[in-house]
């Protein structure tokens, strides 16, 4: 015979709320199996439909630049039920959890409940993925994919948008990210067509200087501080059309878009070309804010910028362009 839920209390004894609460999510050994989802934290969201993607999406575009807005919304449109339980980012590769992380944090933060959602992590034991400098070196010096450069020379040779071409060739020669050398080349356009561009481009020092604009080019750990480019490449650039993911994306997807491939092939180059691991640290901004400042200061800049120069002319006579 089973017991009722009064026998059952009655006989354990349960005097407080708390207790019959607590044993009133038990079930009873040898009928049931034990269920111990009343020591679980409490729900942080019931339902996707509660949650607010208008009002949210309004305030990321004001807040953060449109492409990495797009990527928070998106991201939250897609995994917000993981904010009651974010062990399940665990099953993604660094990078994407990362973003994934960022996302929900960045939600989490306009609903007024960060504080909760940052004590679950704790609790869920998850933590950042950070790949070091040493790694991101180690990787560099591990690349060895000419085919990278086989790409691009393709691409470049069959290309009859000059816009495209110079981008692609800009994102080799600066060996930034490709969303960074989207929002950079564009930049360059449209302060060419205000005549502006020495606001951006030092022509003394021949460098872009991307500092000057920290809400594009400063984002948590991903940061960009300078490009040693030439004054003729620049040039060429400011006569262009803004550009869009989009367009190369459309205009590429048949022949595949290995534009971040790019960025480790320049380092790799340059550093196999007379440059070392901190300095390349420095040009793809992997250092902290407050060493920058202090390398920029520094008369050797200008002495890394001939290096650079270098080892960016012999680069150019590995290509097409």
């Amino acid at each position: 015979m089973g017991y009722s839920r009064n026998t059952y209390e009655k006989n354990l004894n349960l005097s407080s709320k708390s207790e019959k609460k607590r044993a009133g999510s038990l079930a009873w050994i040898g009928h049931e199996q034990l269920d111990y989802s009343w020591c679980k934290p409490p729900k942080l969201f019931i339902h996707r439909t509660d949650v607010d993607f208008n009002g949210f999406r309004e305030y990321v575009f004001k807040k953060y630049v449109d492409a990495y807005a797009k990527m928070i919304l998106r991201y939250v449109r897609t995994y917000i039920n993981y904010i009651d339980n974010p062990s399940m980012l665990e099953t993604f590769n660094c990078s994407k959890k990362n973003n994934v992380l960022k996302s929900l944090i960045a939600y989490s933060k306009y609903h007024g409940f960060y504080e909760e959602f940052r004590k679950r992590i704790k609790a869920y034991g998850v933590k950042w993925s950070r790949s070091s400098s040493i790694d991101a070196f180690f990787r560099i010096m591990s690349n060895s994919n000419n085919d990278v450069l086989k790409w691009y020379n393709k691409v470049i040779k069959i290309l009859d948008n000059n816009t495209l071409s110079l981008y692609l060739k800009f994102a080799l020669m600066s060996g930034i990210r490709k969303s960074e050398a989207i929002n950079s080349f564009n930049v360059m356009v449209d302060l060419g067509n205000k005549g502006r561009i020495n606001d951006y481009y030092n022509e003394e020092i021949e460098i872009l200087e991307h500092f000057k604009y920290p809400k594009l080019f400063f984002r948590n750990t991903k940061n960009v501080f300078i490009s040693m480019i030439p004054k003729d490449l620049i040039m060429e650039i400011v006569k262009c059309k803004p550009i869009t993911y989009h367009v190369i994306g459309k205009r590429l997807h048949r022949r595949g878009v290995r534009i971040n491939e790019l960025r480790d092939f320049y380092a790799t180059f340059i550093v196999r070309h007379g440059l070392i691991r901190e300095e390349v640290d420095l040009l793809q901004g992997r250092i902290s804010k407050s060493i920058f400042v202090r390398h920029y200061w520094s008369p050797a800049i200008k002495e890394l910028r001939h290096r650079v120069f270098k080892a960016l002319q012999e680069l150019k006579q590995t290509t097409l362009s």
